[in-house]
């Protein structure tokens, strides 16, 4: 397993997978540690989750270096992003026992209740794009519900990957109870969904992965929350402020590279407002910083990886032909490194690329509708449904138009992100089950009713 940096395009660091006989003892540690961590009192978890918190805090410029290195995230979102798990697993040390504080069900019995039960070895396989966030909105709310976690990182972060399980080690975690095991096979990762010593299953990925890891899960009975891919809309109505929505607009699709799920990627326009839209989105794509994402001045580094550049290349090129005309960007830049330009699409319709598929870099496709109810239309006619934004003056609108549209979340006026406080999750393509919230710590557990006769 080797680590490349997008940037110079130059090797970091050599990494051997870990072998049969190591990948089952990490299996059988999990087995083992469930079994204590289980019995473990809130307070006790609350307590290393708590120091999982401060050694995030205490090592945030190394974190943030290492995943800058790996995948070429501009190095104050890295940052960023590591203050953010901390927040994650303070909120989690905080409201865990709240959360799955039993809760009284009234019956024929003389005491009936509902309690909350951990249900043990939680498999997490996630993605690079978010390679700290990621793990930590799973770990944070399953280790305090009495889970232990065995994560299965992209094999592209392999140094994020041990930096995490150290995290855990070095604030006292018991052996076992969160492990970073390194698979470069997609298949061995696949089948590890099926193991007996795994109980439940977390993927934050592609949805080809989602699928046949779902389906292995699924022929063994295993829970699963899926958490796949999105293209969100990104719904701009007549009555909105079009200059300031165009730069929320540009910030939202080009967030970490344009490389993240919930980037608006869809740009669904009201056609009187939509030739403003498309002025004022173009300046300020054209007038971000691109560069070198150790420089703390930088906004937009490269795509993680070269096949990822090659692919969003193909998508726009493709949609071109397909009759989308090209605003801004376009073509790679002949430059060390594996660097996108921000790109502006316009004239898209349904069955486009770049309309059809999740373009997972800076790439903004912008659609015209003739009015809001077009707009809704047009925001539903995708097989994903992560989330969504919609812009405009008119709250009341706005919130009407919200429970129309099909998917995970609707924010309003502000654009989509993930907050430990909400729950996170989509449907249709998108997948199923929530992370995050005070459903997403319920998403591991066993809801046990116990009634006691007279």
């Amino acid at each position: 397993m080797i680590s490349v940096n997008p940037t110079t395009e130059k090797q970091i660091a050599e990494y051997p997978d870990h072998s049969g006989e190591q990948v089952e003892q990490f299996l059988d540690d999990g087995a083992a540690a469930k079994k204590e961590w289980r019995r473990s009192s809130f307070q006790k978890r609350a307590s290393l989750m708590r120091e999982v918190t401060n050694l995030l805090r205490q090592r945030q410029g190394e974190l943030a270096r290492l995943m800058t290195a790996e995948m070429g995230k501009p190095i104050v979102a890295a940052e960023a992003e590591i203050a953010k798990c901390a927040g994650c697993c303070e909120y989690f040390s905080e409201h865990a026992e709240k959360f799955l504080a039993q809760i009284p069900a009234p019956s024929d019995a003389w005491h009936s209740y509902v309690k909350f039960e951990p249900v043990g070895l939680v498999l997490a396989i996630m993605p690079w794009n978010f390679p700290f966030w990621q793990v930590f909105r799973f770990a944070a709310p399953a280790l305090m519900a009495g889970n232990v976690g065995l994560l299965k990182h992209a094999p592209n972060v392999p140094g994020c990957a041990l930096a995490i399980a150290d995290i855990f080690n070095d604030a006292g975690f018991p052996p076992g109870a969160f492990s970073s095991v390194l698979i470069s096979d997609n298949a061995i990762a696949q089948h590890l969904a099926g193991h007996p010593a795994v109980d439940a299953v977390t993927l934050t990925g592609s949805e080809k992965a989602g699928s046949r890891v779902a389906a292995e899960a699924g022929g063994a009975l295993k829970k699963t929350v899926m958490e796949l891919g999105g293209s969100d809309a990104f719904i701009v109505l007549a009555d909105a402020q079009i200059e300031s929505v165009a730069k929320s607009a540009a910030e939202a699709r080009c967030l970490n590279n344009g490389q993240s799920c919930i980037a608006a990627k869809r740009f669904i326009v009201e056609e009187s407002v939509a030739a403003k839209f498309e002025s004022a989105i173009v300046a300020v794509m054209n007038a971000f910083r691109i560069g070198d994402p150790m420089d703390r001045a930088t906004q937009i580094g490269p795509l993680a990886r070269l096949d990822l550049l090659e692919n969003l290349d193909h998508q726009v090129r493709h949609s071109v032909r397909q009759g989308a005309k090209l605003l801004a960007g376009g073509n790679r830049l002949e430059r060390k490194g594996f660097f996108y330009p921000p790109t502006v699409l316009s004239d898209v319709h349904p069955g486009m690329v770049a309309f059809d598929e999740e373009t997972f870099g800076p790439v903004a496709a912008i659609i015209r509708a003739k009015d809001a109810a077009d707009a809704v239309r047009l925001a539903n006619l995708s097989r994903y449904g992560l989330g969504a934004s919609i812009w405009t003056n008119d709250l009341a609108r706005a919130e009407a138009l919200a429970g129309q549209l099909e998917c995970g979340s609707v924010f309003v006026n502000g654009p989509v992100k993930s907050d430990p406080r909400l729950p996170f999750g989509g449907i249709k393509k998108s997948g199923w089950g929530r992370e995050l919230g005070e459903f997403g710590i319920r998403e591991f557990v066993n809801v046990k009713t116990v009634w006691i006769g007279k």
